[in-house]
């Protein structure tokens, strides 16, 4: 008889919905950037800025929120940042002045930085090893479901009251999700009343084994973990990743609207197709890795796909509207769709006292590439009046990733089953 697996139904979709809203309230200024920049006077290169000093704040919690989640409650934790994240969000609909607003997503930045390791930690708490891969596959779903469920309705918002009255309402949703959270999560199995006695026993006699079999060396002092090869390695490789998504993901309904005169409806409509696509392509691209066994191919494979047809869309820009947005429309499906197999090479090729802390100073300082993505295109386009030679950035650098990704170490062969 098979076990009841309720976390599935319980666990996934509270903390999906959870970073759904984080992100959501992350990357919702894409859309209101024009109007932001006009009313607050920013010049695109301030507007880039503003845009992209989120993940300086973001830095700061990333190791700490991971610590904090391990050896305090990722529940406990995670609802605070909720309180912090939501206040910080709706704040930023209430500046007066471009300082004010750049201040503010800097402690958005800070207030959700911590929300990454610690919901990795509590799916580690739920989930063994098997189960591990998809359940932070689905998880991860969140940033492109994020795109498409909001950009509409967000669209819908700015248009008919405002960017103010958009980033106020759903910098509110944080605090709506709270309810939810706490009643429906809880940290480890030991303490959910929703479970039954028999999937109880198996997570605690599976996760106590898996515990027991790690590698109990003593971990490396942060500086020697720095300077691992692999670890700079990969540091650079999603840095290119999320300068390259964050950069065309924040500038393209500015791009739209300097295209074709749109209605910010529209926009919304159209900026959330592509996410469509790439939510498709995360899932191909994770099963066919997870089938093969094979990441690092995966990883470049996927990164020469995104800067390919991100610099076709640049190309065909001039040409045609269509054809060039068709092309942008499928980069997203190759950029995220790295980010299965790159997420799974840590944990194969470093050893084990050492990935979990490699991950955190991976995603940590990777991060920032959601700053400067953000800032080159602004910057560009301040020096030329369009997006082209900004996006083109971009698109090289996706290739770059593609090629620094061939240097990374194969992760060992496993035999299926």
């Amino acid at each position: 008889m098979p076990i009841p697996e309720r976390r599935w139904q319980h666990i996934i979709p509270v903390a999906f919905i959870m970073y759904t809203i984080a992100f959501v309230d992350r990357t919702n200024i894409s859309l209101a950037l024009p109007s932001i920049s006009h009313d607050l006077h920013m010049n695109p290169a301030q507007a880039g800025s503003a845009a992209g000093i989120f993940f300086w704040g973001y830095l700061l919690l990333q190791i700490p929120g991971g610590y904090l989640a391990e050896h305090w409650s990722a529940k406990r934790f995670i609802s605070i940042l909720l309180v912090c994240w939501g206040a910080a969000a709706a704040i930023c609909g209430l500046v007066q002045n471009w300082e004010e607003f750049w201040l503010m997503r800097f402690v958005l930045g800070i207030a959700e930085g911590g929300v990454w390791p610690a919901t990795l930690v509590l799916l580690a708490h739920w989930f063994p090893r098997a189960e591990r891969a998809r359940a932070n596959a689905y998880w991860m779903l969140c940033l492109p479901t994020a795109v498409v469920i909001s950009s509409p309705v967000s669209g819908w918002i700015l248009g008919r009251w405002g960017w103010r009255a958009m980033l106020i309402s759903e910098g509110a949703l944080p605090f709506v999700w709270l309810i939810i959270w706490l009643m429906f999560i809880e940290d480890r199995p030991h303490q959910a009343n929703w479970i039954s006695d028999e999937e109880r026993q198996f997570l605690q006699t599976t996760l106590r084994t898996e515990d027991a079999d790690l590698d109990q060396s003593k971990p490396e002092p942060f500086l020697k973990l720095m300077l691992r090869p692999q670890v700079l390695l990969m540091v650079l490789i999603y840095f290119t990743i999320n300068s390259g998504n964050y950069g065309y993901l924040f500038w393209l309904p500015s791009a739209l609207h300097s295209e074709k005169r749109l209605s910010d409806l529209v926009v919304g409509i159209l900026f959330s197709i592509p996410f469509i696509v790439t939510g498709i392509g995360m899932v191909l691209i994770s099963r066919h890795s997870d089938k093969t066994r094979e990441r690092r191919n995966h990883v470049a494979g996927a990164l020469l796909w995104g800067g390919i047809f991100l610099l076709a869309s640049v190309f065909l820009g001039p040409h045609s509207f269509v054809l060039s947005f068709i092309a942008i429309t499928i980069v997203g499906a190759g950029s995220y769709g790295a980010l299965g197999p790159f997420w799974a090479i840590p944990s194969e090729t470093l050893p084990r006292s050492v990935s979990g802390s490699a991950m955190g100073v991976i995603n940590a300082f990777g991060n920032l590439g959601g700053f400067f993505g953000p800032l080159i295109v602004g910057y560009l386009n301040k020096r030329t009046g369009n997006f082209v030679y900004g996006f083109a950035a971009l698109g090289v650098g996706f290739l770059v990733g593609a090629l620094l990704t061939l240097a990374v170490r194969a992760p060992k062969s496993h035999t299926p089953g």
